[in-house]
């Protein structure tokens, strides 16, 4: 069992009772790392919300996409496929669920893989397969996760 942790914190800048207040905060991760956050501009409007911080939501979907692209190069070594290059247009979509809660109900990953042989490429579906299947954040999620190769 493994346990992670992130600190966010927070100071109140403006009118708090009024909602005026800055949605900006940090993220700090082990080994260092600060990320600036924020409220979603879709959900809060300028100057509360920071577009060139990150929102809970972008860091939801880069969460799924990160964690199936380790596990894909994972199973490309161990399949013996050299990966040149991996990128992806992941999206998380909005809206009601099955409750009538807002929550991402869809995330989309797109992942555009450039493999050292283009004549394995007929086992990048199966290597995907298994990524999703063994992605952590992927199997803790209710969302609808969805992989469309590119």
């Amino acid at each position: 069992m493994s346990t992670y942790f992130a600190k966010v914190s927070w100071r109140r800048e403006g009118d708090f009772l009024k909602g005026q207040y800055s949605r900006l905060h940090a993220i700090a991760f082990d080994g260092g790392i600060e990320v600036p956050g924020s409220a979603s501009r879709h959900n809060v409007p300028a100057p509360y919300a920071v577009e060139a911080a990150v929102d809970p939501e972008e860091l939801f979907v880069a969460s799924l996409s990160t964690c199936h692209m380790l596990w894909f190069l994972d199973y490309a070594k161990r399949a013996g496929i050299v990966v040149e290059a991996y990128e992806d247009a992941a999206e998380g979509v909005m809206a009601k669920d099955a409750d009538g809660k807002v929550a991402i109900t869809v995330v989309t990953l797109r992942p555009a893989v450039t493999l050292a042989d283009p004549g394995l490429a007929g086992e990048l579906a199966t290597l995907h397969h298994k990524a999703h299947d063994a992605c952590f954040i992927a199997n803790s999620v209710k969302s609808e996760v969805r992989v469309e190769p590119v």
